[in-house]
């Protein structure tokens, strides 16, 4: 059975690689999806063993900066019936939950983060949905663009 290879965004400031990393276990729900797009796909596509790498986004320096795995399948996201939660939403029931979240675990962070501005410019990422639709928050990467990240976030060998 193949996994799919899912692109997270995040803003650092609210909660970055890091705090992935430092969460108990190094687990934690991915919370606050409220795009439908991004929605159907945690709630009809993700499975638990995808791989998940980890973008921060509305930072100085956007770049994938990390991996983590889908460790829990998707569910209702809490947030959504919390009425003092930012997440929170009044069409929301129990019984008909309109927003979904999975957890993920942290795997690693990258050596060597990968910069939007590096993927702009070569042209094997010009169909990389980050590229062509940077506003969405869950997209899919192919098996390609997953093995290009990972030769451009490994350290330079600098004494060859």
């Amino acid at each position: 059975m193949s996994h799919t290879i899912w692109l997270l965004k995040t803003e650092p400031d609210s909660f970055s690689i890091e705090d992935l990393e430092k969460s108990p276990k190094g687990t934690t729900g991915w919370d606050g999806v409220r795009n439908f797009q991004a929605r159907n796909r945690i709630r009809d596509e993700m499975k638990i063993g995808d791989s998940v790498l980890i973008y921060h986004s509305s930072c100085a320096k956007p770049a994938i900066v990390g991996e983590a795995r889908v460790t829990r399948a998707p569910y209702p996201d809490p947030s959504q019936f919390l009425p003092d939660h930012p997440g929170f939403d009044a069409r929301s029931t129990q019984s008909s939950p309109r927003w979904y979240q999975v957890d993920i675990t942290f795997r690693t962070r990258y050596a060597n983060p990968v910069y939007l501005k590096q993927l702009k410019v070569n042209p094997e990422f010009a169909d990389m949905e980050l590229v062509v639709r940077p506003r969405l928050s869950v997209q899919k990467l192919t098996d390609r663009q997953y093995q290009l990240v990972q030769v451009l976030c490994q350290p330079m060998d600098v004494t060859a």
